[in-house]
């Protein structure tokens, strides 16, 4: 049997294991694995051994759980429903002012954890049920969230970069530097879309009353202040790391430290709060460290049959695509599986493949990572099967009827595609900051 053939039935056999139900990392793993001993006989069983060693030997991995644990302390003690409260009186005038502020907490909320799950959570049960006693349309506001929490994978410190530089073997600090730019983009395509529609449909988010507006300057200038506790926390997070002071490990302690400190300040640290925090952040880092197990196994034995070199033969020489065209396949191809794998499954599937082909075409792996997170982002929400798409109906109250959920995201979903030609075309939206930084440095 060819290597090519042995690579294409490890592909179909991982596939089909997942149709059955089974967890992702089970099925990666055990294909890989298998497929090792088969291969190799007693030295294949080997490959699993050292990836978890490779995995255990990898110091970035730290900033997984230190920045999972951030993120769900300021959740749940409370201080991201703080910042919609401030967002809700000074941008509530407007027409579509609180979706707006929806968008600006999402933006805060994402440079806080790296998961979307958070933000779709705090955004589900804090601004989701104001916006809809306020008159806003179920549809729109929807699609709101479900976007504005998809930054979390983009904007740092985004776990999902956290897992591509280990895959791709790429710096997370340029990773998330690149990831800067991009995430504001798509923050202000979001909030054009939504100032515009509003406009044209003001039913669709009704300013406040003006009774409800005309609150002291006294006390709006007072609900400020519950924007200055994140603001210092990104800043000794991410200020200290790009100026140099702290490395990447030590930012995600000093994060995971300020988000402690923080909920201690407002009286909100009680065991509950921390005992919650401390059983999701390991339920969590648990799952990712189990799929970036499997992802290097898999990957290993991959690279053993020589499968990359197949596929770029495939590309380039049989089927004559030239690199771009190669490129925005690999794109629509993540597009499709998005719509019913979630991101990690989606780079542990196709990263062996892809990662080394985009380097071997001339394309930078840090722009590229970029370009995948993007496409994930619109993967998540991609009827019929996106993963923010059953998250939110998960979450929602019952008026909003799952017809009503995959209506929500498509505008925005061709407002993340714009988003993303554009991050395409212009490859320095993400690399000049990084750039700048690490040259300077």
């Amino acid at each position: 049997m060819s290597y090519e053939m042995i690579a294409f039935m490890m592909f179909s056999s991982m596939m089909m294991t997942m149709l059955t139900g089974q967890r992702v990392f089970a099925a990666i793993g055990v294909v890989g694995a298998v497929s090792a001993a088969f291969l190799w006989g007693n030295g294949g069983f080997e490959m699993a051994f050292a990836a978890s060693m490779k995995l255990m030997k990898w110091y970035p991995l730290l900033t997984l759980p230190l920045f999972i644990f951030m993120g769900y302390m300021l959740s749940e003690s409370g201080i991201a429903e703080d910042l919609y409260k401030m967002f809700h009186v000074w941008m509530g005038g407007l027409r579509g002012g609180l979706a707006l502020g929806t968008i600006g907490l999402m933006v805060i909320i994402s440079a806080m954890n790296g998961l979307s799950v958070a933000g779709m959570a705090i955004g589900a049960t804090i601004a989701l049920p104001e916006l809809l006693r306020r008159g806003y349309d179920k549809t729109m506001v929807t699609g709101v969230i479900q976007a504005g929490s998809s930054l979390g994978i983009l904007v740092p410190p985004s776990v999902v970069l956290v897992l591509y530089g280990m895959i791709a073997r790429q710096p997370v600090g340029q990773l998330w530097l690149a990831g800067v730019f991009p995430g504001l983009l798509l923050a202000l395509l979001f909030s054009i879309y939504v100032v515009f529609r509003c406009k044209i449909q003001p039913h669709l988010g009704p300013a406040l009353p003006k009774e409800e507006r005309n609150v002291p300057l006294a006390e709006k200038l007072k609900l400020l202040r519950a924007g200055i506790l994140p603001f210092m926390i990104f800043f000794l997070m991410m200020g200290l790391f790009v100026m140099g002071v702290t490395s990447l490990v030590e930012s995600s302690a000093v994060g995971a430290l300020s988000a402690l400190v923080a909920a201690w300040w407002k009286g909100r640290l009680t065991w509950t709060v921390f005992d919650k925090t401390i059983e999701q952040t390991l339920g969590i880092s648990c799952m990712f460290m189990w799929i970036i197990l499997a992802a290097l196994c898999f990957g290993a034995v991959f690279d053993g049959l020589g499968a990359v070199k197949a596929i770029e033969f495939l590309f380039l020489e049989k089927w004559g695509l030239g690199p771009w065209e190669v490129l925005i396949l690999m794109q629509i191809s993540y597009l499709i599986m998005g719509t019913f794998l979630d991101d990690t499954a989606m780079l542990v599937i196709v990263a062996p493949l892809y990662i080394p082909l985009v380097g071997s075409l001339g394309f930078d792996l840090i722009w590229y990572g970029v370009l995948y997170t993007i496409t994930c982002q619109i993967a998540y929400m991609t009827p019929p099967f996106g993963y923010n798409l059953f998250l939110m109906r998960a979450m929602a109250p019952p008026e909003i009827s799952l017809m009503d959920i995959y209506r929500s995201v498509l505008p925005f979903v061709l407002v993340m595609l714009v988003g993303l030609a554009i991050v395409t075309a212009f490859p320095e939206i993400a690399l000049w900051l990084p750039h700048h930084v690490y040259v300077k440095g």
